[in-house]
């Protein structure tokens, strides 16, 4: 089978783990090569949003679709019926910098089933790098995905050629995990590969060995397991506070025929917004767990942001004076991100903010935060219909 229809088989199974602020955008791209059209995505091209309203395509592929393991909900589990596909090294990186070469793809993210053990797939996974890297000389983004039972030094090669590397811890506590992956071990497997990584790129800064330390992310399977948002925040908090991570992402459960979990429902897309947006209240705006507004049963509601939830109970009846407040309370303002804060700290020596339109050429989105707020002592005017608060705002 031709390499790029070898691709395109694989990309047809991958569902696609964001590489920036969620959700990801799927674009059909068609790329001119010899006259012919090809469908960018069918290969498994996507769009990577990566901040600033930029998007990056970024080609996500697999060495092998082959897999030992027997995880639940997987597409690739070891007993479904289905066609695999594998590549050699060489070839994967050959169709890699032939679509760099002709504007397809501007980076690359890799991952693989586990063939044999997960020390001898990471060793495939290095090599196809290595080759990128060394004798191809590619130098742009590239996303390595490392195998469990991957060894100490497999990972701090892994982390030396990559920009970003990553494990899916996949279930919030031994007993998830194993409803998810009855063959995988959380504590005894993938967390300590977690703190591998933590350890190779806490020295690496510390020592200043390079200019660039790949960042470290992790996904978790949610909706299916019976997990809380709260174990799922609790362990999202320990990752980002205690061993760096740049991201925990959020993989919602969507059924798979012929696995075990096949008659399960999807996750509700809400609760998919939802955690995000309090992940990144956790890792971006210094709030601690206890301060997110759970509901009974540990879940987070559906039907508002946690950051406005928390603004109507603590600033309805007790707005915050814009003069006066530390940048740690202004970030707990609807509409007010670390950005603005921080321009409202300095703007505020020149002299007082006193109006709505001051704070939106501070780049506020100034009628959020009108119902929390004071400016000079006084309640600023805004319509009522500002309860609609929009998923994803500051």
């Amino acid at each position: 089978m031709e390499v790029f229809e070898k691709l395109q088989a694989v990309a047809s199974g991958i569902r696609h783990e964001e590489e920036g602020i969620p959700p990801i955008t799927l674009q059909k791209n068609k790329t001119v090569n010899n006259g012919c059209a090809i469908n960018t995505s069918q290969l498994g091209v996507f769009h990577a949003q990566m901040g600033g309203g930029k998007t990056t395509p970024l080609l996500k592929s697999m060495l092998t679709t082959a897999c030992e393991n027997n995880c639940h909900y997987c597409i690739f589990r070891r007993p479904r019926n289905l066609q695999r596909y594998s590549f050699t090294p060489e070839e994967m990186a050959d169709a890699f910098m032939k679509m760099v070469h002709r504007g397809m793809v501007q980076g690359l993210f890799l991952s693989s089933g586990v063939v044999g053990s997960g020390a001898k797939s990471q060793d495939r996974l290095i090599k196809t790098i290595e080759i990128l890297r060394t004798r191809l000389h590619y130098r742009g983004y590239i996303h390595l995905k490392v195998m469990p039972g991957a060894e100490e030094a497999q990972i701090e090669r892994s982390m030396e050629l990559c920009d970003r590397v990553s494990i899916n811890l996949e279930g919030v506590t031994p007993e998830r995990l194993k409803f998810l992956a009855p063959m995988k071990n959380l504590y005894g497997d993938l967390f300590p590969r977690i703190q591998m990584m933590g350890q190779f790129r806490k020295s690496r800064l510390q020592n200043h060995v390079a200019e660039k330390t790949a960042s470290i992310t992790t996904q978790l399977v949610v909706g299916v397991a019976g997990e809380t948002d709260v174990e799922t925040l609790q362990l999202s908090e320990v990752l980002y506070k205690r061993y760096g991570l740049a991201r925990v992402y959020y993989s919602g459960f969507q059924p798979v025929t012929d696995t075990p979990l096949e008659s399960y429902p999807a996750m509700d897309y809400s609760r998919y917004i939802r955690l995000y947006q309090a992940s990144f209240l956790l890792r971006d705006y210094g709030f601690g767990m206890e301060e997110l507004p759970f509901q009974s049963g540990g879940f987070l509601p559906l039907e508002v942001d946690p950051k406005l939830a928390l603004a109507r109970e603590n600033f309805s009846e007790s707005p915050v004076e814009v003069n006066q407040a530390d940048i740690e309370t202004l970030l707990r303002i609807p509409g007010i991100g670390k950005l603005g804060a921080e321009r409202i700290y300095n703007s505020r020596k020149q002299g007082k903010l006193t109006d709505l339109q001051q704070l939106a050429s501070l780049g506020i989105a100034p009628k959020r935060a009108a119902p929390f707020i004071l400016l000079d002592g006084h309640k600023p005017v805004y319509q009522m219909d500002l309860w609609n608060y929009a998923p994803g705002s500051d």
